[in-house]
């Protein structure tokens, strides 16, 4: 059956899933491709940047689970590019270069109209601004019976999570305190949203926490 899932969403012991001060240069904010660590040091990571190499434990294992059986993403407007307010141009096309690494639809969360973008290797990016609900709506259509992974960034996990969106988490906690960032369940009471750990397993450069909703 279809799931809606967040999956390898790294957050810092102290909580925080991204930085502060994103820009150009640091996109998941200061340090915060320090929450990744574990990721980058994969097989599936390394093979999905062109890269030979890489780990081959559990921390490729919980990476190559997080990439499989996708029909369809969910972004917010963040984590496809630096740029605020209405789009200037239509120059900017995310971070990934002409081959991003989804290969499925991916709905973008804005507030500004923008048309649909098709790039190489089966992603288009299509910007939805109605909401999360009319994003989730047609992602479900989009995937089919394949899963739906809401991507990021933090905000948007906390929207889809208010709403109780999300029937899985895979949460990597990494070996690093950011002190300061965006605190991904900070005023969330996920238990009282009917949220609980299945599991937990610690990998080579992370601990994976699995919350579920439900029994």
């Amino acid at each position: 059956m279809s799931k809606v899932r967040v999956s390898a969403f790294s957050i810092s012991a102290d909580g925080y899933g991204a930085g502060i001060e994103q820009s150009l240069e640091d996109p998941l904010g200061r340090r915060g491709e320090e929450l990744h660590g574990w990721a980058f040091e994969t097989q599936t990571f390394r093979t999905m940047f062109g890269q030979d190499g890489g780990s081959t434990g559990i921390d490729e294992g919980y990476a190559a689970r997080s990439m499989a059986g996708l029909g369809a993403w969910i972004m917010g407007r963040n984590m496809f590019g630096p740029v605020r307010g209405p789009w200037p141009n239509h120059d900017w096309k995310g971070w990934w270069g002409p081959n991003p690494p989804y290969h499925v639809p991916v709905f973008v969360l804005t507030h500004h109209e923008r048309p649909p973008l098709a790039m190489e290797g089966g992603t288009v990016f299509h910007f939805v601004t109605d909401g999360i609900e009319s994003a989730l709506d047609q992602a479900r259509v989009a995937a089919g019976a394949r899963d739906i992974r809401i991507g990021g960034g933090v905000e948007t996990v906390r929207q889809y999570l208010a709403a109780q969106a999300i029937d899985e988490l895979h949460i990597p906690v990494s070996p690093v305190l950011l002190g300061k960032g965006e605190a991904l369940f900070a005023g969330l009471d996920l238990a009282a949203l009917g949220y609980r750990v299945a599991r937990q397993e610690a990998g080579e450069n992370a601990v994976h926490l699995t919350i579920v909703r439900g029994d």
